[in-house]
């Protein structure tokens, strides 16, 4: 979004920085700080809130900053910011209150966390940009209902593939094409690797072994998926997508789908694992035109009736920050849910279960989560794996078999539990 840097360059150039409140202090909220703060003129990090607070300090510190103050109080955080001083917190509702704060991002990966800070910064009008995708894609959905009638702004994040894709689907709409695939290319997919197995590749990389396994074994894919989805109106070709393994380019997939089955089904999303170029992402359109038909032969876009749109790459923290700055100047939105959801991501059993057990978080030893069409979701009553913590089976589970809520009894008095039925009775009731 070039015209992006335009204006962030003018808000340096009048002493206005653009204030953000970072939520996290991880491996991305390192990234976003120290990129945000030596590469992006015309932003600034306010405050960073971290359940350790030492933490956030050190996400500060690799960006080059060793004074922060830390608070507990408004007043104190405020003052911080006024003075220009960093400040840290553990108490992130200092920072959706705080008239100091332009914007939040949350960069946590939690799905009770998130849902109370999406909560808090709607009542306190505060647009919010997701670098949490597991909440997002649980139950974004009524979280953005909420917050458009607030008129507060909710939106996806530049950089994580789920913004990438939704920049190159802006790109080919603006050229007329009508896109019929949104892909995500992948170079692993193992449903049943575990922290134990991504331990080593975790601290190699100094990150959450729970996070990369998540990575691993499909579950962040499928919620990325179910985000472009909602985002888009676009549904799944099958439950956990098609999973394509191709060692090719992307650009030798336009014959793998059927253009009839696109148009009935209106657009789907979908991964590859082992395409180049790895790890980007890409469109398929289609052109009714069928005067440019010539022209994309022309410039070597093939005969059609797939068109081939890719972005190499996707940058993650690096690009996040334009994500702020769209919101905050422009209040334009890198991707948020139409409305009800049309894609969800349900638990499968990553082992044989046993009643009586206490099922993990995604990216554990005990589930793993697959793209689901959301009124299936619902009209089976299968368990969304953002939710699966905490549940207790009541019935024997075989690897590999799908997790409903009348298998286990949930937490239903948690927050994102609440939302979440909140959500169904809103968009299917």
């Amino acid at each position: 979004m070039l015209i992006v840097d335009t204006a962030l360059k003018k808000r340096a150039d009048s002493g206005n920085p653009v204030r953000v409140g970072v939520i996290g202090a991880g491996a991305m909220a390192r990234g976003f700080v120290n990129q945000t703060t030596n590469a992006v003129p015309g932003m600034v990090v306010a405050a960073i809130s971290n359940r350790t607070v030492s933490r956030a300090q050190d996400a500060y510190a690799y960006a080059g900053i060793d004074q922060t103050v830390a608070v507990s109080k408004l007043g104190d955080l405020n003052a911080a910011i006024a003075s220009g001083k960093p400040a840290v917190t553990d108490d992130p509702l200092l920072l959706c209150q705080s008239e100091q704060i332009d914007a939040l991002i949350d960069i946590t990966g939690d799905v009770n966390f998130g849902a109370q800070l999406a909560l808090d910064a709607i009542t306190h009008k505060k647009p919010l940009v997701l670098m949490n995708a597991e909440v997002d894609a649980t139950i974004g959905p009524i979280l953005h209902h909420k917050a458009r009638e607030a008129g507060v702004l909710f939106t996806l994040v530049d950089g994580d593939q789920p913004g990438v894709q939704m920049n190159l689907y802006r790109y080919v709409c603006g050229l007329g094409l009508t896109p019929r695939v949104l892909g995500n290319i992948k170079g692993l997919q193992d449903e049943y690797r575990t922290p134990t197995t991504q331990q080593a590749f975790a601290e190699q990389w100094n990150q959450d072994p729970w996070m990369v396994t998540s990575f691993a074994d499909g579950s962040k894919v499928n919620f990325e998926q179910a985000l472009v989805g909602n985002a888009t109106g676009f549904t799944v070709p099958k439950r956990g997508l098609n999973q394509w393994e191709h060692r090719g380019h992307v650009d030798e997939m336009t014959s793998m789908y059927n253009i009839d089955e696109l148009r009935e089904l209106g657009g789907i999303v979908d991964y590859v694992v082992g395409a180049l170029p790895s790890p980007g992402v890409y469109c398929m359109a289609e052109q009714p035109d069928e005067r440019q038909h010539s022209y994309l032969a022309l410039y070597k876009l093939g005969e059609g009736p797939l068109y081939s749109f890719y972005w190499p790459y996707h940058l993650c923290h690096f690009e996040a920050p334009m994500s702020v700055a769209r919101a905050v100047l422009f209040d334009d939105p890198v991707g948020q849910p139409l409305g009800a959801p049309t894609v969800e991501v349900i638990a499968l059993a990553k082992r044989d279960l046993v009643a009586g057990e206490t099922l993990d978080k995604f990216g554990g030893y005990m589930s793993y989560g697959q793209s689901e069409a959301a009124p299936i979701v619902y009209s089976e009553r299968l368990l969304p794996e953002g939710l699966a913590e905490g549940c207790v089976l009541k019935r024997n589970i075989a690897k590999d078999d799908v997790i409903s809520w009348d298998d286990v009894d949930a937490p239903s008095e948690q927050l994102a539990h609440r939302l979440y039925a909140e959500q169904q009775a809103l968009f299917f009731a």
